[in-house]
C-alpha cells in the first residue's frame, strides 16, 4: 500500500499531462493546422506523429500501459513506450538502410538515364522515360520533375528543384551534370553519367561492408538492453520486495537517471554509426520559395568555369 501511495503523485502528474495533451489535440482538431506546402518534406515531429498512429505506435502504447499497470512505475511505463517505439532504429540501422536504398536507387536511375540517352534521345525525352522504371523512392521526386517540365519550367530550374526534393549530396553530383548539359548542350553526358553511376556503386559496396561489420555491435547492444529491461520487469512481477524502493518518488527519480543513461548510450552509439554526409553542392539553389521574378542562380561557378566541369559536358 505504501508503494501505491508513493506512486500516487506521479500518477496524478501523468494523468494531468495526458489530459492537457488531449485538450491541446482537441483544440487543434477544431481549428485545424495551416496547409503544408507540397514541396516541403515532412518535419521530424510530423514523421514521429505518423509513427505513433501506426502499428509501431499502438504496440508501444500497449506495452507502456501494461508495464505501468503491472509495476506501478510511471517512469518504467514511459521508458518501455520509448524503447518499443524506437526499437527498430536503435543503433541507426534503419537510417543507414534507407540511405543505402536511396543511393542504390540513384545509381540505378542514372544507369537507366545513361542507356536511354545512348539511343540518341534528348534529355527532355530521356527523363520521363527513365522515371517509369525508377525505384519507388524516386517515383515522387521524378513525377514532380516531369510535371514541371510539362508546365514549361526551364530545364535548369526544374533540375535544381529536383535536387532540393532529393536533398542528397550524391544526387547533387548527378543533377549538376544534367544542368551543365542542359545549358551547354554538349556531347559526353552518357560517359559522365556512367562514371557517376559507377562511383555510386562503389560507395554503396563500401557502405554495405561497414554496415555488416556494425551489425554485430548493434545486435549485442539490443541483447544487453533486452536482458536488463526483462530482468527488471521479472523482479517487479515475481519478487516485488527486491525492487520496492522504485515505487517511491525518490526511486522513480533514480529510475529516470538509469533510463537516461541507457538513452545516452544509444544516442552515442547512433552517432558513432552514422556516416557523415558531405555538404550539398546545390543546396537551396533552386528553391521554389524564391520570390517571383528573381532569377534562379545557375550551378556553382567552379562547375561551369573549371576544365573538369566543362569536360563533363564536352569531352
Amino acid at each position: 500500500m505504501s508503494g501505491v501511495a508513493g506512486a500516487g503523485p506521479l500518477l496524478g502528474v501523468l494523468l494531468g499531462v495526458i489530459g492537457g495533451g488531449a485538450l491541446v489535440l482537441f483544440l487543434v482538431a477544431l481549428r485545424g493546422l495551416p496547409a503544408r506546402p507540397a514541396d516541403r518534406p515532412p518535419s521530424w515531429i510530423e514523421r514521429q506523429a505518423r509513427g505513433i498512429v501506426g502499428v509501431r505506435g499502438v504496440a508501444a502504447i500497449v506495452a507502456g500501459v501494461v508495464v505501468l499497470l503491472a509495476t506501478r512505475w510511471v517512469v518504467g511505463g514511459i521508458g518501455i513506450f520509448l524503447l518499443v517505439f524506437s526499437w527498430r532504429s536503435l543503433g541507426g540501422a534503419v537510417g543507414e538502410r534507407k540511405a543505402m536504398a536511396r543511393l542504390e536507387a540513384l545509381a540505378t536511375w542514372t544507369e537507366s538515364l545513361r542507356d536511354t540517352i545512348a539511343g540518341a534521345v534528348g534529355l527532355e525525352q530521356a527523363i520521363p522515360a527513365s522515371s517509369r522504371v525508377a525505384a519507388p523512392l524516386l517515383q515522387e521526386p521524378l513525377a514532380q520533375l516531369v510535371n514541371r517540365l510539362h508546365t514549361r519550367v526551364p530545364m535548369p530550374e526544374a533540375l535544381h528543384r529536383f535536387a532540393d526534393d532529393l536533398d542528397d549530396p550524391g544526387a547533387d553530383l548527378i543533377v549538376a551534370a544534367l544542368i551543365i548539359n542542359a545549358r551547354l548542350r554538349g556531347p559526353g553526358l552518357r560517359d559522365l553519367l556512367g562514371a557517376l553511376a559507377g562511383s555510386a556503386r562503389e560507395e554503396l559496396d563500401l557502405r554495405r561492408k561497414v554496415n555488416a561489420e556494425r551489425r554485430s555491435t548493434r545486435r549485442s547492444a539490443q541483447i544487453v538492453t533486452g536482458i536488463s529491461v526483462g530482468l527488471a520487469l521479472l523482479l517487479a512481477l515475481f519478487n516485488p520486495g527486491y525492487v520496492q524502493g522504485y515505487k517511491t518518488v525518490v526511486g522513480q527519480l533514480v529510475l529516470i537517471i538509469v533510463v537516461g543513461l541507457y538513452a545516452a548510450g544509444f544516442v552515442w552509439m547512433r552517432r558513432l554509426a552514422t556516416f557523415k554526409q558531405a555538404d550539398r553542392l546545390l543546396r537551396g539553389a533552386g528553391s521554389p520559395a524564391a520570390p517571383p521574378g528573381h532569377a534562379v542562380p545557375g550551378p556553382p561557378a567552379d562547375l561551369t568555369a573549371s576544365p573538369a566541369g566543362a569536360a563533363g559536358a564536352r569531352p
